[in-house]
């Protein structure tokens, strides 16, 4: 059998058709090889052996001793029967309990007077201290001390298991596949393994399912994590030389045209920061291979304005800019602000509008047809210098005279293959700009979006205010929450407006199975509150007699578009949202956030929404209520979150509470890259030293001809299959 063959062999061959059926189900293993990197999560310690007489509760302990007696009893009227043996080592006795089917063996095997070695946690029942279903090791009657030493001191491997399927099962059939490790094709290069001292893949792969001691597990974690960091870097390396390899339409600034018209008329000047990023944008677009960026800033940063000016420059040089938002609220939203922004520029062609200007216009799925038909048309006539819309901009009827720019916001919504997409409708690649309002830890930028060059708008812009952010006690104190609504009565008696969001809609149709957030109190038993009822509860109660309207992803567009337009006007004092405010909203006059049952979102998503306030000259307020209790995890979350409004702090608290995996699978989709071994934040050094290995491999053999092995772990990462579907926001 050839090497590659080996890991790729169904589980089924080797262990069976139903644990193999139980494997690919509940754990998404099919092959030798998704085994054999399932790793351990932990390991447990059957530890020192401890006298009966010194057990400590709520331990892993092992013990040696004798059975005294063992006996079964039925109980639920003789439908359940359970076996109960008392053994004792001289220094004190302990019982043993084994339940259901799991008394068979053991009652066979445990006989009075015989010896045996037991591990397992000692628990607290009916006053007496008991092992429930114990490991145990039976002792012959010339056990030698070492069998004792061996079985004692042995590492045992916990893998990540399920309720059909537990952890010492998936140990026994890594057993039957262990050999086959012998047969794994080595992606590291030999000079960068031996460079630096790593195990060879075959040693990794034993000693971290089989270790013998607490440094062969550093030495295969070590070696393992390299695995996984080099071979995604290997992946966004030759991404980015692929990129430099295609060619572009250079786009360079023109001097009297609609850019210098737009800077004429803006009523501020730009930031330091501003500055410094359009410089990097402006000097990729003069280029004739695509730019590839990744523009991040903090919420209210002015990257809106940085990509339009990006966009005027593609304009002037003849081209088209397209701008892809997430959500049609936020692509109405930055319609609107870019039409307002430019003026009479964005009126190219139409009565009034200014000579040099262009048309700017909107492309949404639920448009009407004639509407939607215009705007196909002004694109591919070129009418349309600026096109900004949702996925429906991906679809293949749309086309384009001559794109120049494609422009994603929030990235973290898309997969590559709809950048991908959308870069195709160009004659030639255009340049590509992301951004992001999430800020995003160095190395998760790194593993992330690791195919872009990365600008940071790390600046506010003059005017805008502080928010301050509290986090409110509902539970323990009450009247923590009445005062909450009295400030936002405070808020708009001063002119001002307010957000109250919920995490869901309400009307019967967003509960069915969703699922918790984080069951950690009987808080968490109650569904998530809803904006149709808070918003019914606030403008009948608190807030009577504030004009209260409602905003939520199942209204009609244009019943959207209208709020949306009320609130901005400001004929509507508070407005009760789902998160469809959280990107890209902008309403300067709001000044307080509510945001209730603030522990049912992320830290980062939370950031996002206390973004949407202190846009004008008037600081901001955002109140995070919640029922958690104090000292709960969820607490210590918004405690975080009010603690500071650095987003790149917060987003590392973010990710060191979740599993990386779920931030790579969504910005890479079609990169199986759930990252088993590396976890983003700790491995800062492996993931920056990969990265370097990674540029100098794919430099010297683009298509990798002296790394066979290599080329192997790549086909197996990318998915050929690709993911076809845009997440919609």
């Amino acid at each position: 059998m050839d090497r590659v063959s080996a890991f790729d062999e169904p589980l089924k061959k080797t262990l069976g058709p139903a644990t193999a059926k139980v494997m690919a189900e509940h754990l998404g293993l099919h092959t030798v090889g998704d085994l054999l990197h399932h790793y351990p999560r932990r390991y447990a310690e059957r530890g020192e052996l401890t006298p009966l007489s010194e057990l400590p509760l709520d331990e892993h302990v092992t013990v040696v001793a004798q059975v005294a007696d063992a006996r079964v009893l039925k109980f639920n009227q003789g439908r359940g029967q359970r076996l109960e043996v008392t053994i004792t080592d001289g220094s004190g006795r302990l019982q043993l309990v084994f339940f259901g089917k799991g008394i068979h063996k053991p009652h066979k095997e445990l006989l009075p007077g015989s010896r045996a070695m037991f591990a397992g946690k000692v628990t607290m029942f009916n006053r007496k201290l008991q092992l429930a279903h114990p490991a145990y090791e039976p002792l012959g009657a010339a056990s030698a001390e070492d069998a004792v030493d061996a079985f004692a001191n042995q590492l045992i491997p916990i893998y990540p298991a399920c309720k059909q399927l537990e952890s010492w099962k998936i140990s026994k059939a890594v057993d039957a596949v262990l050999p086959r490790a012998q047969e794994a094709v080595d992606p590291l290069p030999p000079s960068l393994r031996e460079g630096r001292g790593l195990a060879t893949l075959q040693e990794a792969l034993q000693a971290v399912h089989r270790p013998r001691t607490k440094a062969d597990i550093a030495g295969a974690r070590g070696r393992l994590k390299w695995d996984e960091a080099f071979v995604l870097q290997v992946v966004l390396a030759r991404r980015r030389y692929a990129d430099t390899q295609l060619p572009a339409v250079a786009r360079k600034p023109v001097a009297g045209g609609l850019l210098d018209a737009f800077d004429a008329e803006l009523p501020f000047t730009l930031t330091e920061g501003q500055r410094k990023v359009t410089a990097e944008i402006f000097t990729d677009l003069a280029t004739e291979h695509p730019m590839h960026r990744l523009l991040q800033g903090e919420v209210g940063s002015g990257k809106t304005l940085v990509a339009l000016r990006a966009m005027l420059t593609v304009v002037d040089a003849g081209g088209q800019a397209a701008m892809l938002a997430p959500t049609e609220v936020l692509a109405q939203q930055h319609h609107r602000s870019v039409t307002e922004m430019m003026g009479e520029l964005a009126e190219g062609g139409m009565l009034g509008g200014s000579e040099q200007g262009t048309k700017v216009v909107l492309l949404t799925g639920s448009m009407g047809a004639a509407a939607r038909r215009q705007a196909l048309l002004d694109l591919v006539t070129g009418e349309a210098g600026i096109v900004i819309g949702t996925h429906a901009l991906i679809e293949d009827k749309v086309q384009f005279h001559d794109l120049g720019l494609v422009v994603v916001d929030e990235q973290h919504r898309f997969g590559v293959e709809q950048r991908d997409a959308l870069r195709s409708k160009g004659k030639q690649p255009p340049h590509l700009l992301v951004m992001t309002a999430t800020p995003i830890p160095r190395t998760v930028a790194m593993t992330v979006f690791g195919d872009l060059e990365t600008s940071v708008l790390d600046q506010l812009p003059a005017g805008r205010s502080p928010i301050a952010s509290h986090v409110v006690p509902a539970r323990d104190k009450p009247h923590f929450l009445a005062r909450t609504w009295e400030r936002v009565r405070e808020e708009v008696e001063k002119g001002h407006q307010a957000y109250v969001v919920c995490p869901r809609i309400g009307d019967g149709e967003d509960e069915t199975g969703k699922k918790s957030a984080s069951p950690e109190d009987e808080a968490e038993k109650r569904p998530p509150l809803a904006v149709l009822e808070i918003a019914e509860q606030i403008a009948s109660g608190p807030l009577k007699g504030l004009r209260v309207e409602v905003l939520h992803g199942r209204m009609q567009p244009d019943d959207k578009d209208g709020v949306m337009r009320r609130f901005a006007a400001g004929e509507v004092d508070v407005l009760v949202a789902t998160t469809v405010i959280e990107v890209g909203v902008n309403v300067p006059n709001a000044t307080a956030m509510v945001i209730m049952d603030a522990d049912r979102f992320g830290v980062s998503q939370l950031h996002q929404l206390r973004g949407r306030v202190g846009r004008g000259s008037a600081p901001g307020l955002c109140l995070l209520v919640s029922e958690m209790p104090e000292g709960s995890p969820a607490r210590a979350r918004l405690n975080a979150v009010a603690a500071t409004l650095d987003g790149f702090e917060l987003s590392r608290i973010d990710l060191e509470q979740r599993r990386e995996g779920d931030v790579l699978g969504q910005a890479q989709s079609g990169v199986r890259s759930s990252l088993r071994m590396l976890a983003v934040i700790d491995d800062e050094e492996i993931i920056a030293e990969a990265r370097e290995e990674a540029v100098a491999t794919v430099s010297a053999d683009p298509g990798l001809e002296n790394h066979p092995e290599l080329r192997t772990a790549l086909n197996a990462l990318v998915d050929t299959e690709r993911e076809q579907f845009l997440e919609k926001g």
